[in-house]
């Protein structure tokens, strides 16, 4: 086995979990250590350094880092991440004399954003405080891309989302609300340095089964329509139901991801008595986070999986209902699913269908002859690092790049473009000139068994979230369900953080081999082996064989005897129990800190 390089960061990134699965690497262990230490300001702005978005993410962000949270080790349930970072939002102090000084003298470039949702505000964000002027050109009347337009209030507040954004805009970024950009070429005519494009993935899928065609789905109420226009209307108030209008009491949802939950909840406000959502995929397969399945049956909405769209059924030019076929879903060794109908079939009664089955980029505007180049779903192709396509001044970032994913990827773009454009206006290279970081490693130690850090592990369970009555959720659109944390809570859950930013450093010039580590250690991951030519003999040395191939090892160089110390990275605690019990000292429990976290975004 190869020593690990502990001369790169690379390493110890991949051992915190919870901040390599998050797109924008967000340091979580830090900041959560700052909470249980009620530093709720300074938990905020580590949180705005690298996700932007703190108010905003901490109710509606997909939690990528929970899945990989560390605390699955000891607990079936991670630690609650992402409402914890709403925990420092919610109790922060003014942050204006923290965020970046904009310099009055600018560096002479311009720089176009085309949208404002998560990627450009991103870009803004890190452009502005080095001297660019930005421009950004919107076709709605505000800001926030998809996240105004198709998350609804009751999960995220205006004023939370309008907060955030004019963080940026405050920055002195130079806004054009309800000026849409329709000619590429023309904007390249426009003394630009460069652009870049976010403007996401606007354009709803429709379900073109047998009677679509009858109904018109550009009527002012359309009785069929897409889920994130629909969304998009209601958030803008151009939907609205009067006496003589009324709201439809029986709606149809076709899909099973996050905006199919938003509109059944949302339909549910909006008057709807039967609200169903009914997807072709089982229920554990639906695309929808967990905990918007559960929100959703709190507030009594009917999900049906396995059923599968056949027909509109029309009578006398109206919508009246809905048949499926019941499906199963098969699949083959590669995992690919298909369906293969039961039989049986299922007809449902409605006034309204919300189609929720995907979303497609638009790039109408961009003319094809410009020297940009798309791939064959009609998506520009662009290079995977830069993200600049290939014409060298456009960017492209977000769900405009990649399709629909969600917010923390799209500011993860956001930050990679920015450093792009830097370089590139720079006339250096994107990728062949981008810089790395620097990272530290500080020892934590306070004493012979003292550590500046809760290292301690017990078997708290995850603590739920409060919320208000699911009664009054389903009342009016714009009360928020979730009440978020209080401080009680808030502590009690950032103590069951297992700080896996804090690593444990091992030195082979003072290990005498003792096996005092290997004795102590509660998981059983450090391992002290023969050296072996063949990597799988050495792993059956090891007291647990079974390896997580995904995450990486801790491999020595050769001891005095010739052996070498090899960590399981995987299952450790980072309990620090090694590092007391060690007579020299070769062990040591050290925190890491990157330097500039965006430059690791790759």
């Amino acid at each position: 086995m190869k020593k690990t390089d502990t001369d790169n960061y690379q390493h110890f990134l991949n051992v915190v979990d919870c901040q390599q699965a998050c797109p924008a690497h967000t340091p979580v262990p830090e900041y959560i250590r700052l909470i249980a230490e009620k530093r709720y300001t300074e938990a905020y702005l580590v949180n705005w350094e690298s996700n932007v978005f703190p108010g905003i993410l901490g109710r509606v962000c997909d939690r990528p880092c929970e899945p990989a949270c560390r605390r699955a080790r000891v607990e079936e349930t991670p630690v609650a991440i992402c409402r914890l970072k709403r925990v420092a939002a919610d109790n922060k102090d003014d942050i204006s004399a923290f965020l970046p000084k904009i310099p009055h003298k600018k560096n002479g470039k311009r720089i176009a954003l085309i949208g404002a949702g998560p990627a450009s505000m991103t870009v803004a964000r890190d452009l502005l405080p080095l001297g660019y002027d930005v421009v950004m050109f919107e076709r709605d009347a505000k800001a926030g891309g998809m996240m105004r337009s198709q998350i609804p209030a009751f999960r995220l507040p205006e004023t939370v989302l309008d907060e955030e954004l004019n963080y940026i805009i405050n920055m002195g970024l130079e806004c054009h609300f309800g000026e849409e950009i329709t000619s590429l070429d023309k904007l390249l005519q426009a003394n630009f340095d460069a652009i870049f494009v976010g403007t996401g993935a606007p354009n709803g899928r429709w379900l073109k089964i047998p009677g679509h065609d009858q109904l018109d789905c550009n009527a002012t109420h359309p009785q069929i329509d897409t889920g994130i226009n629909w969304l998009a209307k209601v958030s803008f108030e151009h939907l609205k139901y009067e006496d003589e209008n009324p709201a439809p009491k029986r709606v149809v949802v076709l899909g099973g991801g996050n905006t199919a939950m938003d509109c059944c909840r949302t339909a549910k406000r909006l008057g709807a008595e039967e609200v169903t959502v009914l997807v072709r995929s089982s229920f554990a397969a639906m695309k929808a986070s967990p905990w918007e399945k559960e929100d959703a049956a709190a507030e009594g909405i009917t999900i049906m999986p396995n059923y599968n769209p056949l027909e509109y059924k029309i009578e006398n030019g109206q919508l009246v209902a809905v048949l499926f076929e019941q499906v199963e879903s098969v699949y083959d060794k590669a995992g690919n699913r298909s369906l293969q109908a039961t039989g049986e079939t299922l007809l449902v009664e409605c006034d309204q269908v919300l189609v929720a089955v995907g979303q497609d980029t638009a790039f109408e505007w961009i003319e094809r002859d410009i020297g940009i180049k798309f791939n064959q779903w009609g998506n520009p192709k662009v290079k995977s690092q830069s993200l600049q396509s290939s014409l060298p001044d456009v960017f492209f970032g977000g769900d405009a790049a990649f399709g629909p994913k969600n917010i923390i990827s799209a500011v993860a773009n956001g930050h990679q473009v920015a450093i792009s454009i830097d370089l590139y206006c720079q006339n250096a290279d994107p990728i062949e000139d981008r810089s790395d970081t620097s990272f530290n490693l500080v020892s934590q130690k306070m004493g012979i068994h003292e550590w500046s850090y809760q290292s301690g592990i017990d078997h708290q369970v995850r603590n739920l979230v409060p919320h208000i009555s699911w009664d009054e959720a389903v009342k009016t659109l714009s009360a928020e369900v979730e009440l978020g944390f209080d401080e009680k809570l808030a502590l009690a859950e950032a103590s069951r953080c297992l700080n896996c930013d804090v690593h444990t450093v091992f030195t082979e010039s003072t290990c005498i081999e003792c096996s005092a580590c290997e004795d102590v250690c509660p998981m059983d991951c450090i391992n002290f082996v023969e050296e072996q030519v063949d990597d799988e003999q050495m792993v059956k040395q090891f007291h647990v064989p079974e390896l997580n191939e995904e995450q990486s090892l801790l491999v020595s160089a050769p001891l005095r005897t010739g052996h070498i110390m090899v960590k399981d990275e995987d299952v450790c605690l980072h309990c620090g129990l090694c590092a007391e019990r060690c007579p020299t000292g070769a062990w040591d429990m050290k925190k890491l800190t990157i330097n500039h976290i965006n430059a690791t975004i790759k």
